[in-house]
């Protein structure tokens, strides 16, 4: 709240009851000029083309291998429990010398985590697997 403080010989003083917006308005050109600052650093400078979503129906042929992963990160081929990512290297490497090669199928339960998935994918990788696709379900539209 400002005061005006009468001049001397004014007789009675009078009080000036408005609002000093000069401190609002400082407060806003600082917002303003921050926001302004801001802006451009939401922008990425790297110009990248990101990957968009798609859901491609695809079915497994005979000859596909279908490795899953449990919930306790346990790895299986097709239904047989593989006991080491040694003994899932051997029998890739069997599988990688068909011709045509066999793609492989990678079914890993949800809330299982990503490390027995990134060791099937490196056994892959050892033994020439070229390859590798994962088996999800289809998004539910309800």
């Amino acid at each position: 709240m400002g005061m005006n403080i009468p001049s001397s010989g004014a007789g009675e003083d009078q009080l000036v009851s408005t609002i000093n917006t000069t401190p609002l308005v400082d407060v806003m050109l600082v917002l303003l000029i921050i926001f302004l600052i801001t802006i451009p650093v939401v922008n990425y400078s790297v110009p990248v083309d990101l990957p968009k979503e798609r859901n491609e129906v695809r079915e497994s042929k005979p000859e596909d291998i279908v490795i899953s992963v449990d919930r306790a990160g346990r790895i299986y081929w097709y239904d047989a429990p593989i006991r080491d990512t040694e003994a899932l290297v051997d029998r890739l490497k069997k599988v990688a010398v068909m011709s045509p090669q066999p793609g492989v199928h990678i079914r890993g339960d949800w809330k299982s985590d990503y490390e027995p998935v990134g060791r099937i994918i490196y056994a892959c990788q050892r033994a020439g697997i070229s390859k590798i696709g994962f088996i999800t379900e289809p998004p539910s539209n309800g």
